[in-house]
């Protein structure tokens, strides 16, 4: 584990142009979803961080080989062994996302250990979802203190309601119906775009999807995936989420930031949340503009109620997105209720915040209250999660002074090479060795 931290001048206005990441949420499920085809898997534009590349680790453990190819980003994925059920304890623990090969795991070799999954310390994460998704199907359940232990001789269709909209568990549900038996309808989906992106992606596979980018998936099973190309194609999206933080990250500073290969769909709520804050967003031919004359004022509800930014299962504003919207309410005039309403432990990074010299008070574990506009001074801070690392990020570059932001491994697994791109836009950001 990486011991650096960043060092951050803040004030400088950022200018520039900037190309996003591929999107995590959809790389890490389409990993598992290569394992449900049999042939050769080229994936594109892999967000080249700690935790795919640990996710990557896992599949090599299993039996998966991977050839980093010319292009960026772009790697082959080859099964020319059988795959194991038996997943690395060592690595999976560090990783949310490793769950995910759970159900194409169990659809294709009928059992599964999984252990017990790692990732951001936010507060409770049930696997519940999941493992009553799975057992709809066929699924047989063994609970142990490190894990759990899923087998099936065989998976069938099943009408499934998900007791809450959780996106990994839409996602292992769809891997797994991929090869049930019969009709699978998974009611209370999650359609956000990485789940949209990986049911395109097992259409091309051969899949039968329909109701893709609604709340209700129907799976048809099928026997086998193919490919009319022989080796099976995908490029990963841009990651909206980032789009989001660089929009902010240009409008806490002053500058102006063009932002390439934007999907406009993708970040309509953002836009809609930002332009509450006072900030506008333009739209260009190969993505979108961030100018440097924004109001930055938050704009009252009507009959001058305060305003409030809520985190909601998709089209809504995305709950990874609140550290960032928490941090850019505090330079913009105005007061705004912030309701992260998902994990319990999310907003407590605000106390560094509130170091740094913004106004918020903390009602409770979901809740803040944002009065702004603040004047930020540096501080040496410690990042949580992967993204309150990047809203710490934001808050060090419009502060005045120097900021230190330790525990960066944390946003090195959702941001590739961070403090390389946002020297190019002119950032004051240095990775010092401790």
């Amino acid at each position: 584990m990486s011991s650096s931290y960043f060092k951050i001048i803040g004030k400088n206005p950022l200018h520039g142009t900037i190309v996003p990441q591929g999107n995590k949420n959809e790389a890490l499920p389409l990993l598992g979803a290569l394992l449900l085809w049999e042939g050769d898997v080229i994936l594109e534009n892999l967000p080249e961080i700690a935790d795919v590349l640990k996710l990557m680790d896992v599949l090599r453990h299993i039996g998966v080989e991977i050839t980093s190819l010319d292009t960026k980003g772009s790697y082959l994925f080859q099964k020319k062994n059988p795959v194991k059920s038996d997943l690395p304890y060592e690595l999976c623990s560090q990783l949310r996302g490793a769950v995910t090969l759970a159900g194409p795991i169990l659809a294709r070799t009928g059992r599964v250990f999984l252990p017990k999954p790692g990732g951001d310390k936010i507060g409770r994460r049930r696997m519940d979802t999941h493992l009553l998704a799975l057992e709809a199907l066929g699924a047989k359940i063994e609970v142990f203190p490190d894990g759990y232990m899923l087998t099936a001789d065989r998976l069938f269709g099943k009408d499934i309601l998900l007791d809450e909209t959780s996106v990994t568990a839409t996602e292992n549900a769809v891997m797994a119906a991929v090869f049930a038996e019969g009709t699978t309808i998974i009611r209370n989906a999650a359609s956000e775009p990485h789940v949209q992106g990986l049911c395109r992606f097992l259409l091309t596979a051969g899949a039968k999807i329909e109701g893709i980018g609604t709340n209700q998936l129907t799976i048809i099973g099928v026997t086998s995936l193919s490919s009319p190309e022989g080796v099976l194609k995908h490029r990963i999206g841009s990651d909206y989420l980032e789009v989001g933080s660089f929009i902010s990250l240009a409008a806490v500073t002053g500058g102006e930031i063009h932002i390439t290969d934007v999907n406009q769909e993708d970040i309509r709520m953002i836009r809609m949340v930002y332009s509450r804050l006072g900030i506008e967003v333009r739209p260009t031919e190969t993505g979108i503009l961030v100018p440097s004359d924004q109001k930055m004022e938050i704009i009252p509800d009507y009959h001058g109620a305060t305003p409030k930014i809520d985190d909601a299962p998709w089209p809504g504003f995305p709950a990874d997105m609140t550290s960032v919207a928490l941090v850019t309410a505090t330079q913009c005039k105005g007061t705004v209720l912030i309701h992260e309403k998902l994990f319990e432990s999310r907003l407590f990074f605000v106390d560094h915040i509130i170091a740094m010299g913004a106004q918020i008070i903390l009602c409770d574990p979901h809740r803040a209250i944002v009065i702004g506009a603040n004047r930020l001074y540096g501080q040496r801070v410690a990042s949580p999660d992967i993204r309150a690392g990047m809203a710490m990020i934001i808050a060090a570059l419009c502060a005045e002074g120097q900021s230190e932001i330790h525990n960066i491994v944390q946003i090195d697994r959702g941001f590739e090479s961070i403090d390389t791109r946002l020297r190019s836009l002119g950032a004051q950001i240095e990775r010092i060795p401790n």
